[in-house]
């Protein structure tokens, strides 16, 4: 299988912004015996901002643009730093990607990513992709990781999308609120009722939340691509989801005739 990963920042690093240690070892350790097995896999990582932050002791995620780009720059090198030092344990290259949303629109951009994507892929090789958050602005920004995630699964012909967040998937209720939220195991289309499901944005140091997350759903499942929520608190359910078993709330992609 073709899978996509995707990490969002509450999974990578505690409220601090510092990084979860135990957490993301588990984790590289998890997705290294994936590959093992004979899986091709690309990691779309978030976290860059937020490990800046740890890094330079902020209080809070910073506001303004250049302190948010300086942030990114500082936490791209230790993130990478990290997944290039845990892989390796376990004899596994990693490469890093850093795009924008003008390298999906400018056709040779475009193609170029996917040609360097695949290419990676055959020399058996993990991609890591982020946004190119020190230099991206509003204009030129995909915006989350979350879409970004849906856009590489569609551009790598990817067999399945998982995103990994701090939730366990798609609730008929917030969950922090109401107790007695159910979570909805599979859904088959996004309807008006499933969409208005998604509330707000999700943590301090993180750009998405549930409503991102239905966006990628959406444009996975009509690229024909399953895409699953999953809590990224616990890894090891990425076993159980490769096992075939029910794990948080899967997005069946509507598949072509």
């Amino acid at each position: 299988m073709r899978i996509v990963v995707k990490v969002g920042t509450s999974t990578l690093t505690h409220g601090t912004g510092r990084i979860n240690i135990r957490r993301i070892e588990k984790l590289c350790k998890i997705l290294s015996d994936i590959k093992n097995a004979g899986n091709e896999l690309i990691l779309v990582s978030s976290g860059a901002i937020g490990m800046g932050v740890g890094k330079l002791n902020m209080e809070t995620k910073p506001e303004d643009m250049p302190t948010k780009q300086a942030a990114a720059a500082i936490g791209q090198c230790e993130l990478m730093y990290l997944y290039d030092k845990l892989f390796r344990e376990y004899n596994h290259i990693v490469a890093q990607m850093l795009i924008t949303g003008l390298d999906f629109s400018n056709e040779e951009s475009h193609r170029n990513f996917q040609s360097t994507l695949n290419r990676l892929l055959e020399l058996n090789a993990i991609p890591i992709i982020n946004e190119n958050d020190t230099i991206a602005t509003q204009e030129i920004s995909v915006g989350d990781n979350d879409t970004m995630g849906a856009i590489v699964a569609i551009n790598a012909g990817a067999d399945l999308l998982i995103i990994l967040s701090d939730i366990d998937g798609l609730y008929t209720d917030d969950p922090h609120d109401n107790p007695d939220a159910q979570l909805i195991d599979t859904v088959f289309s996004i309807t008006p009722e499933i969409a208005n499901l998604a509330g707000n944005k999700g943590s301090e140091l993180a750009t998405g939340g549930m409503i991102t997350k239905i966006h990628a759903a959406e444009m996975s499942m009509e690229a024909g691509i399953d895409m699953i929520i999953a809590n990224g608190s616990h890894p090891e359910l990425l076993y159980k989801i490769l096992d075939g078993e029910k794990v948080g709330t899967k997005f069946i992609g509507r598949k072509k005739a």
